[in-house]
């Protein structure tokens, strides 16, 4: 039997709450419920639940605060979080997204808009689950559960915008990959990004990687490739 995935709601009015429930049921989701944010943040430490819907108005403590304080958390920082609320002005969404929430719908919205959003957000987790712990090419490793990319034993800082553009591509090598795919993988609590400054992010991954094989290349008019073959011909 499969097990059913696990949404952690905490919204404070009980009619939107009420609504999210029954469509939650729906489409086969496990939903919890709590009123504020103290109390939201405590039963995500507890539960570990598969995904948050998060308002931003809550009692006690906001929803930007609460998403803040998970994202620093290192136990809780890979839950999605998907932020609801009736602040529809371009600068509460990037605030949102700046915070490492992984979308942002305005009230008022359609459940079932809603759940096709979760739904995409667990399916995408669930991609990434299949590629392997271990990327390998030349002599890095991109260590994909823990966040690192070392070359041989030289650990190379890399922030989390760089590392899920660099895992997005080696998952991908060989492939063209629009700067819309690459911002469609990028999940990450340092800055937010945007259409017109992966390029920054690619300009800092390849002084990064170094000099020596330029292993990113730009597909003009396109986006970027990973570098399937060495300029020798060899396999990376």
């Amino acid at each position: 039997m499969v097990q059913k995935k696990r949404i952690l709601l905490i919204e404070d009015e009980e009619d939107i709450a009420t609504i999210i429930k029954l469509q939650a049921d729906i489409e086969g989701y496990r939903l919890y419920v709590e009123v504020d944010g103290i109390n939201g943040l405590r039963a995500i430490e507890r539960e570990q639940p598969d995904l948050v819907i998060l308002d931003v108005m809550l009692p006690g403590m906001s929803g930007f605060d609460l998403c803040r304080k998970m994202k620093n958390n290192i136990h809780l920082k890979s839950i999605p979080v998907i932020i609801l609320s009736a602040k529809s002005e371009e600068i509460d969404q990037v605030l949102g997204l700046e915070l490492g929430a992984d979308d942002y719908v305005a009230k008022p919205f359609s459940p079932k808009v809603l759940f096709s959003r979760v739904k995409a957000i667990l399916r995408r987790g669930k991609d990434i689950e299949k590629i392997q712990k271990n990327l390998l090419f030349g002599d890095f490793v991109l260590e994909v559960d823990r966040y690192l990319l070392r070359k041989n034993d030289q650990m190379i800082p890399i922030t989390l915008s760089e590392f899920g553009i660099l895992r997005r591509l080696l998952a991908n090598r060989g492939k063209i990959l629009t700067r819309n795919q690459l911002l469609d993988d990028v999940n990450n609590d340092d800055s937010f990004i945007v259409d017109r400054n992966i390029d920054v992010h690619i300009a800092s991954l390849r002084k990064k990687l170094g000099k020596g094989i330029k292993w990113i290349e730009t597909v003009r008019g396109v986006g970027y490739r990973f570098l399937e073959r060495d300029p020798n011909g060899q396999i990376v």
